[in-house]
């Protein structure tokens, strides 16, 4: 080609063109740009063991893939547990694991066998609420609802960490979960009505 012929339009279907002939010949990729893993390699099953609540669930043929978030709410229908972002940054999600809070949406449910998870579901016995459930009541600490399991699971671990000695160590300890009704006051009035002695998560 005549170097006066090397257009823009001459190059960029040059390059396409050797790009395409290069993808051809990678390992694990297709022409089409698809990977060649058949299903059984993408979507492993596996069987995993959870303890929730101090109550052990088998999930037979789970997906290796399966978040911690979706294996409570999809397989086991404990939906107490919201999914807000997906991304690990509302907290709407908050379970505790071993004690301490984690956004399940972020973790594989395979991940947590042989740890102790609890949920808002495990909270109230015999009939009566948790005393932070209650002070979320009495303080009007929730409007639509839906940020206040994880709401309340995050405050008593917080209070069970020692974090809940002024509502400003409050506020940084719970920053990690969203109110989008905006009741953070009655969240922190409620967390510190609760906070008179160490409480432990369930």
């Amino acid at each position: 080609m005549d170097e006066r012929e090397w257009t823009r339009r001459n190059f960029i279907s040059t390059s396409l063109a050797g790009g395409a002939a290069m993808m051809i010949d990678l390992p694990g990729i297709s022409p089409s740009g698809e990977g060649r893993e058949t299903a059984g390699e993408s979507h492993r099953q596996i069987d995993v063991v959870l303890t929730v609540n101090g109550v052990e669930h088998r999930l037979p043929g789970l997906d290796a893939h399966t978040t911690l978030l979706d294996a409570l709410r999809d397989h086991l229908q404990l939906t107490g547990s919201k999914k807000g972002c997906a991304l690990g940054a509302c907290g709407a999600c908050t379970v505790v694991v071993d004690g301490r809070r984690v956004n399940s949406c972020l973790t594989l449910a395979v991940m947590n066998q042989g740890k102790e998870i609890a949920t808002v579901e495990g909270l109230a016995k015999d009939g009566q609420l948790h005393p932070l459930q209650a002070a979320f009541i009495a303080h009007d600490g929730f409007q639509c609802g839906y940020c206040t399991p994880g709401q309340i699971i995050s405050g008593i671990a917080c209070i069970a960490e020692g974090h809940a000695h002024s509502g400003d160590e409050i506020r940084e300890w719970m920053s990690g979960n969203i109110c989008r009704c905006g009741a953070y006051t009655n969240i922190v009035a409620a967390i510190r009505d609760t906070a008179g002695g160490r409480v432990d998560v369930g």
